[in-house]
This record gives structure tokens, C-alpha cells and sequence, in this order.
């Protein structure tokens, strides 16, 4: 049998190659770089979301905390007003207290006046006593007959 003829059988040499299996390697290789860009595409994509979605989780623990700060300005609001309400009350009570007194210090204004319209009565009845020179007593019943 001769060796190297056409219908011989030899393995190919180890330097070279086939065509057709290295285009086939080239294309795996690029369908896996694709697959690669496509996995890190999607990553990319969700730590996109991911961030989105935090960022909008603080923007909604903010507008939370400006209500709550808002809320407690209200509240704030609220007890000024009542210490104010409480104020007007103690204003108007104070207000009550001093008419109280006034309306005192008139009802004392009247008992001395009534007192001193008794001492002058006094006074009247005892001069009348001591000027008249007759047993008739005065009549005080007409103005007209009064000393």
C-alpha cells in the first residue's frame, strides 16, 4: 500500500486548522460576547430601576416627613391659639373681677350717701325740734307747710 495518495487517511496537520470549524468558533464566540452584552445590559437595567425605585422610596420618606413637620406646625398653630383663647379667658375674667369691684365700690359710694342722707335727716329732725315754739307737729305731707 503506498502512503500519501489521494484516498489516504491522515489526520490533518496540528498547525492547521479547518475553515469551517473556526468560523463556526468565531461565530459561538460572538453569540456569547452577545449573550454576555445582553446579561450586562438587563444588570445595568435593573440597578437602573433599582435606583429609580429608591430614589422614589426617599422622595416619598421626605414629602412623609415634610407632612409630619407640617403636621406639627399645625399642631404648633393650634396650641398658640388656645394659650391665646386662654389669654382672652384670663383678660375677661380679670375685665369681670374689676367690674365686680367697681359695681362694690359703687354699692359702698350709695350706702355712705345713704348714710349721709340719714345724718342729715337726723340733723333736720332735731333742728325742727328745737325751732319750733308750738305742740303742732310739722306736716310734712304737704310742701307747702314744710319749715
Amino acid at each position: 500500500m503506498s502512503s500519501g495518495g489521494l484516498g489516504s487517511i491522515h489526520p490533518p496537520s496540528p498547525g492547521k486548522a479547518s475553515p469551517v470549524p473556526s468560523l463556526e468558533r468565531e461565530k459561538e464566540r460572538e453569540r456569547e460576547r452577545e449573550r454576555e452584552r445582553e446579561r450586562g445590559e438587563r444588570e445595568r437595567e435593573r440597578e437602573r430601576e433599582r435606583e429609580k425605585r429608591e430614589r422614589e422610596r426617599e422622595r416619598e420618606r421626605e414629602r412623609e416627613r415634610e407632612r409630619e413637620r407640617e403636621r406639627e406646625r399645625e399642631r404648633e398653630r393650634e396650641r398658640e391659639r388656645e394659650r391665646e383663647r386662654e389669654r382672652e379667658r384670663e383678660r375677661e375674667r380679670e375685665r369681670e373681677r374689676e367690674r365686680e369691684r367697681e359695681r362694690e365700690r359703687e354699692r359702698e359710694r350709695e350706702r355712705e350717701r345713704e348714710r349721709e342722707r340719714e345724718r342729715e335727716r337726723e340733723r333736720e329732725r332735731g333742728s325742727i325740734r328745737s325751732s319750733q315754739c308750738h305742740d303742732t307737729p310739722p306736716r310734712w305731707d304737704s310742701v307747702y307747710t314744710r319749715n
